[in-house]
């Protein structure tokens, strides 16, 4: 009931901001005047509206729904040496990448992950499981928090909801054009939209989306070597390579879709090697074994 509260409390708010952009901006319909004929110009904007609008509502909750969808509690007066030690590790690696301090959070789950999110890389957040915690040691856990400090200071959170902007308008302008193209040429409607126009965009959003995806999960792949090498940078290559090893002969904990690419390891999909967010371990392991010393670095 949490996870569906917060996905349509998102969807309200992705809504609302986006009808006031779109009359702000004076669109009023993607059809011409003539009531017959796309308004190709208005439906970009229509498109792209949506589209960042739903990328950058996420973002700008992004802290917000983590916590709620994963339980996490933030640790603001670290009350034993272990929270002490964790705060005092974020924020060393933080003070080295040259970025604000991140809420430092741990949230209750058996098996071991860790995410990092916000919308800035000055107020973000660091999570980890208790099952990480409780399962590896402590330069391994040191190079995970490396890791996601990494993606903070690297921009990803900022970058992938970019391109998820991206990927949106156009899912969403494509699906209107082809659900315009079936209702025209096939349905034969003549005059405005009929019932067919919508069935069709929805289903060409559908498909256009799952397509899209894989665009958005080959960049994220690559946003992960990219962290792994600034956890190496600020954590030391031993320690990086370390916790991968790790992590490869234990089952990843699961995250809410929002926060996965932005873990340390995710699970297969089932879908295949092109839907994952993640590259395979041994992979990652391997292109930081190929790495010199000097290549260690925020990217």
């Amino acid at each position: 009931m949490k996870r569906i509260g917060l996905f349509l409390l998102t969807n309200i708010a992705v809504i609302a901001v986006a009808s006031i952009v779109l009359s702000l901006l004076g669109v009023g319909s993607t059809l011409q005047a003539n009531g017959v004929d796309l308004d190709l110009g208005n439906l970009l904007i229509f498109a792209a509206v949506f589209g960042f609008a739903g990328s950058f509502v996420s973002l700008a909750l992004s802290k917000f729904m983590a916590k709620r969808m994963t339980g996490a509690k933030v640790i603001e007066n670290p009350t034993t040496a272990d929270e002490k030690w964790l705060v005092e590790t974020v924020h060393r690696f933080a003070d080295k990448a040259g970025i604000g301090h991140p809420e430092v959070a741990v949230y209750n789950a058996p098996d071991p992950n860790a995410f990092a999110t916000g919308m800035n890389k000055n107020k973000a957040l660091v999570a980890v499981s208790s099952g990480l915690l409780r399962h590896m040691a402590r330069n391994e856990v040191e190079a995970v928090l490396a890791h996601e400090v990494a993606h903070i200071a690297n921009g990803d959170m900022i970058t992938m909801s970019l391109l998820q902007g991206v990927v949106n308008t156009f899912v969403i302008f494509f699906a209107r054009v082809a659900g315009h193209f079936v209702d025209r040429i096939i349905l034969k409607n003549e005059q405005g939209h009929g019932i067919g126009y919508f069935v069709a965009s929805f289903i060409f959003e559908i498909i256009f989306g799952i397509l899209a995806s894989v665009i958005t999960m080959w960049f994220s792949r690559r946003r992960e070597f990219h962290a792994d090498n600034g956890g190496a940078y600020l954590a030391g290559k031993e320690n990086m390579i370390a916790a991968l090893r790790r992590l490869s002969s234990m089952q990843p904990g699961e995250l809410p879709d929002q926060l996965a690419a932005f873990g340390i390891s995710d699970r297969p999909s089932k879908f295949g090697a092109l839907f994952m967010s993640h590259p395979p371990l041994e992979d990652r392991i391997a292109a930081l074994e190929a790495t010199r010393q000097e290549e260690l670095k925020i990217a």
